[in-house]
Order: C-alpha cells, then sequence, then structure tokens
C-alpha cells in the first residue's frame, strides 16, 4: 500500500513541477514583454531557465536532503535521454533537417561540454585522487562554459543575417508558444499603460505561484523519489536515471514530439541542444557551486561514457547529411533500449 501512495505521490509532484515551470515561465515572460525586454534575451534566460527548471529544481532538492546519487544520475539520465529517445522517437516521426551553424557549432559544442564533465569527473583516472568527484571549482568551468554559450547566442542573434541556428530558434520560437495572439489590434496607449501597470502584479503572482509549484514540487520528487527506491532496493542512481530522468524531460519531449509533427525540426533540435547544455551547466554546476562537493557514490562510469557517446553519435548522424532520417532515429531508439536493460539488469 505504501508503494501506491508513493508512486501516486511522484506522479502528483512531477505534475506540480512541470505546471509550477509552465507557470513561471508564462508570467515571467509576459513580465520581460511589459519591461520591453528583447524577445530573444527572454528566451535565453526565462525561458532556457523555465524548460529545465525542473531538473534543476530536483537537483537542489535531492543535494539538500543528501541524494547526490540522485543528482548525478537525474543530470546524465535527462541528457541521454534527451538525445536517444527524444530525438530518435523525434527523427522516427518526421526526419530532423538540421542547419550547417548547428552542425558546425553548436553540436561540437555540446559535444564538448560533455567531454569537459567527463575529464572534470575522472579525478582517480586523470588526477590521481581518492575518489571521482565535481568540485565547487568544476562547477565554476562549467558555468563558464554556459556564459560561453550564451555569449555566442546573443552574437549570433545580433548578427541578424536571417540565418537562424537552432538554439536561436528555439530561444524565440518558444516564446511564441506562450503568447496569445491578440486580436482587435486597434487598442490606445492609454489603455496598454493602464493594463500594464495591472498586468505586472498579475504576472508577480503568477511568478510566485509558479517558482511555489517548482519548490514544492521538486521536494515531492525527490522525497518519494527515495522512498520507492529504498523500498524496491533499488539504488538512488538507477531511479535518478530512469524515474525522476524521464518524468524531469517530459517538456522537452511534448515539446520536440509537437515540433517534429508540425514539421519543425530546428525547434526539435534546438529545445534538445539547449536543454542538454542548460542542464550539464546549470542543473549540475549550480547546486555544486552553492553546496560544494558531489562525489561519485553509486554512480556508473558507464553512464558518463554513454552521454559523452550519444552527443557524438548525434553529432555524426547530423553531419552525415544534415540530418537525422527515420533510420537513424530508429537506431538510437535501440541504442537507448540496449543501454537502459543494460542499467535495469546491472
Amino acid at each position: 500500500m505504501d508503494i501506491i501512495l508513493q508512486i501516486v505521490l511522484l506522479v502528483a509532484g512531477f505534475v506540480l513541477l512541470i505546471k509550477g515551470a509552465d507557470i513561471f515561465v508564462g508570467g515571467a515572460s509576459k513580465m520581460a514583454e511589459i519591461f520591453h525586454v528583447p524577445k530573444m534575451l527572454i528566451g535565453l534566460t526565462i525561458v532556457a531557465f523555465g524548460t529545465s527548471a525542473p531538473e534543476l529544481a530536483v537537483s537542489i532538492s535531492a543535494l539538500v536532503s543528501g541524494s547526490t546519487d540522485m543528482v548525478i544520475g537525474n543530470v546524465i539520465g535527462s541528457c541521454i535521454l534527451n538525445i536517444l529517445l527524444i530525438l530518435g522517437l523525434t527523427a522516427t516521426i518526421y526526419p530532423i533537417e538540421i542547419n550547417d551553424d548547428t552542425v558546425k557549432k553548436e553540436l561540437p559544442l555540446t559535444m564538448l561540454i560533455s567531454m569537459v564533465l567527463a575529464v572534470l569527473f575522472l579525478d582517480v583516472a586523470l588526477a590521481g585522487g581518492a575518489t571521482n568527484e565535481i568540485t565547487r571549482e568544476d562547477g565554476i568551468i562549467i558555468l563558464l562554459f554556459f556564459l560561453i554559450f550564451l555569449y555566442y547566442l546573443v552574437v549570433m542573434a545580433k548578427r541578424g543575417d536571417g540565418k537562424s541556428s537552432a538554439a536561436e530558434k528555439v530561444a524565440t520560437e518558444k516564446i511564441d508558444q506562450k503568447k496569445v495572439a491578440a486580436k482587435g489590434a486597434s487598442v490606445k496607449n492609454r489603455k496598454k499603460k493602464a493594463g500594464a501597470k495591472k498586468g505586472l502584479w498579475k504576472q508577480a503572482v503568477f511568478i510566485v505561484l509558479g517558482l511555489a509549484g517548482l519548490v514544492l514540487g521538486s521536494q515531492i520528487v525527490v522525497d518519494n523519489a527515495s522512498a520507492i527506491a529504498m523500498t524496491l532496493g533499488m539504488s538512488e542512481r538507477l531511479i535518478g536515471m530512469t524515474i525522476v530522468a524521464l518524468g524531469t524531460s517530459l517538456p522537452e519531449l511534448v515539446t520536440s514530439v509537437t515540433a517534429a509533427r508540425k514539421h519543425e525540426s530546428a525547434l526539435a533540435v534546438g529545445n534538445i541542444i539547449g536543454s542538454n547544455i542548460f542542464n550539464i551547466c546549470i542543473v549540475l554546476g549550480v547546486p555544486v557551486v552553492m553546496f560544494g562537493t558531489v562525489t561519485q557514490g553509486s554512480f556508473s562510469l558507464v553512464d558518463l561514457a554513454m552521454l559523452v557517446g550519444s552527443s557524438v553519435l548525434l553529432f555524426f548522424f547530423a553531419k552525415s547529411q544534415c540530418k537525422i532520417s527515420r533510420v537513424e532515429g530508429a537506431l538510437m531508439l535501440v541504442v537507448f533500449a540496449v543501454y537502459y536493460g543494460f542499467i535495469l539488469l546491472a
């Protein structure tokens, strides 16, 4: 009976997490528009945070609770799942076209950040350390890579040469999804200003409610995921890599599959590239800088190798014909199934 209640609470926590992130992004985006913040800047900050807010909230709650294995499992599991399952499923539904800028710049950056994480983590093999760990100094290095990514996006956006990269497109198109088209456009400036002040307080309430949902939902997820792990005799690393990773990646899954159905392949790819970079740099980097070292624990180096390997596989599939075909998407799903079968049976 306890396990059923824990599963119900876990699902409720995921719902609260995702809805909280949605409310937060909606409120923050509209508030930014009231202050005339450029759409691209909103996309790079508010929406980027919002789409990975569930992972970040879970990681912080897990570290506070001492569940370090769940932190690493959540980040690595979400990144692997994003590439192999979400992009694999998306490409199987509709082949994904990938533009030249994405192949030459953004995908290599994704690979590089994955490899940097691996190098920073392998203290025993590379630095003769007593254990593999991510220290606060490592977290700062990871955050610096995120700043480089943001700088690249801002530079590309300012060029305005009409050749939007995948990451740029996702930064702007996600905002468009949040906006409701105003019908009857002849609204006078006075009414706009009067409504802006009223709207400001409304969006502030939404932001607070969204953040409250994120905090409460993340704590419910961590507590019940840990309880389920104990009840079933599973490690927190395994729970983080499977149930928690899948639950926190639901926004990316819905966005990418929807984009594929609408033939918006750049949005699908940009969604995953941005999410993975944000997951490694922010979802792992910020909690480590805030709370200190995260050690290997029960985390397997096979998982780290799969993270790097999936990034490399995505790059070579994209580089071959500047697209991911249905066959390549199906192959990614097979790799995902074999890998997850391995970690479940190991």
